[in-house]
């Protein structure tokens, strides 16, 4: 419920109320931070060394001293139980010890050289005993995993089209910087320095919506259907029941690949969502947490899509192919990839995130009945969150209308003053190996405690 003066049933002033009280709690016990920012944050444009890091909602950014399992502290001391993981990038805790060593041994070998390593080959086989029969490359981020596979998509349909769905995120990719707007293809408003007409390039359309990919993919234009398994980078959205078989059909009928983004829901189980629901993915891209919190992105061809790009490979003239970075496919990837997939990443460290992540979901869904909040829990294996209206939510409109920044922003830092750190926006919680369930409860019991003070009956 949403008026002038009630955001998602919570009258505005409370809101605001408490978004002042925790502000202020918190800037007043960062005395050690604060002076370290106002040394040395000048230097960086807006104070941060990434632009977005301003998304964050406490008056000025936490400085990290250590991270470990599923703990982050700050420089001021303050311990916090770690929800967020680094939006993902460690989501099997903060440097496992199988990647710490093999950071170490690598070190001593050399950091970067531009060739393989023995390494990269037992990663080759690794990738394939956890993903599927894909024939890999390997990127820095999974930004530049999915423009290089775009590029693969347009080079074997000979088509221009991306299609992706309003609403997704996968990563700064210029051509799914698109949305709807009255039915109509239009360019993100906010994108910075934006020139070329995204259109000519991309199409959206709204998720679990067969009928609007069946039309778009009519147009004989569309090279490739880009889509993650669930929508996340929003207000959560599962697919329809026959969604993904309808998705796939769809593409083999009209000649698109279908390329599936499991940078965010590799959290789902063993070998991402995919492989957990036997999606047919024409390729497959992954990074954040592949690589143990080492920057790393994979992505894969199917062997069909492989045997094609090697014919227009074949035929290219010699030039740059606008793929691949030189320090991408480093040693140190390949050592800490190798870590992660045959230490790491195992079906015992999912089944505890799973019962964690299942814990975590029922205790928030409780509170959220006790105060008769109208909102919702969403999960996806490890992944959690809450939303701030009823749901489910099934496409990318309703989940920007389910977006409340000033309540989520209150409530963040809420959390992080009783100690949990979650994702900065969207409410995203996951679960790790190394998460207790003590942690678990302090998050739960902190929700309770925050929503009983906004729900409080007068």
């Amino acid at each position: 419920m949403q008026t002038p003066d009630l955001i998602a049933g919570i009258p505005r002033a409370r809101i605001e109320a408490l978004a002042s009280r925790e502000a202020e709690r918190y800037a007043k016990t960062r005395v050690r931070t604060a002076e370290a920012l106002a040394k040395g944050a000048a230097a960086f444009l807006d104070g941060v060394p990434m632009h977005w890091m301003r998304d964050w909602p406490m008056p000025f950014p936490m400085l990290v001293a250590r991270a470990e399992g599923a703990r982050i502290t700050d420089i001021d001391g303050f311990e916090m139980d770690d929800f967020c993981l680094g939006d993902t990038g460690s989501m099997f805790g903060h440097s496992p010890a199988p990647v710490a060593r093999a950071i170490r041994a690598q070190a001593r070998r050399g950091l970067t050289y531009m060739l393989p390593t023995e390494d990269a080959l037992e990663a080759g086989q690794l990738l394939t005993m956890r993903f599927g029969d894909f024939r890999w490359q390997i990127a820095t981020t999974a930004t530049d995993a999915n423009r290089f596979a775009l590029r693969v998509a347009r080079a074997v349909t000979g088509r221009a089209k991306v299609l992706v769905f309003n609403g997704c995120y996968h990563g700064t990719v210029d051509d799914t910087m698109v949305a709807l707007d009255h039915g109509r293809t239009v360019a993100r408003p906010g994108l910075v320095g934006q020139v070329a007409d995204l259109t000519q390039t991309a199409v959206a359309v709204e998720f679990n919506d067969l009928a609007g990919v069946e039309a778009a993919l009519a147009s004989g234009e569309v090279a490739a259907v880009l889509t993650e398994p669930v929508m996340t980078n929003s207000c959560m959205v599962l697919p329809a029941p026959g969604f993904h078989a309808g998705l796939r059909a769809l593409c083999r009928k009209y000649g698109a690949l279908l390329m599936i983004d499991e940078t965010h829901t590799i959290s789902s189980g063993l070998g991402g969502y995919t492989r957990v629901h036997g999606l047919e993915p024409d390729i497959f891209v992954v990074g954040k947490c592949v690589a143990g919190g080492m920057p790393t992105a994979v992505w894969g061809l199917s062997p069909a899509v492989a045997a094609q790009f090697g014919v227009y490979d074949a035929a290219r003239p010699a030039g740059h192919s606008g793929m691949g970075t030189t320090l991408s496919a480093n040693p140190m990837q390949f050592a800490c990839l190798r870590a992660t997939l045959a230490e790491v990443m195992t079906r015992e460290a999912y089944v505890h995130m799973e019962r964690g992540a299942e814990r975590l979901a029922a205790g928030l869904t409780r509170v959220i009945e006790d105060h008769g909040a109208p909102w919702h829990v969403a999960r996806v294996g490890a992944r959690v969150e809450f939303i701030c209206a009823p749901g489910p939510l099934t496409n990318g409109t309703e989940a920007a209308a389910a977006h409340q920044p000033a309540l989520e922003a209150a409530l963040h830092m809420a959390l992080v003053n009783r100690g949990s750190l979650i994702a900065p926006f969207h409410n995203m919680m996951l679960i790790s190996p190394a998460t207790k369930k003590r942690q678990i409860d302090r998050l739960i019991f902190a929700f309770d405690e925050i929503l009983s003070d906004l729900f409080y009956r007068d």
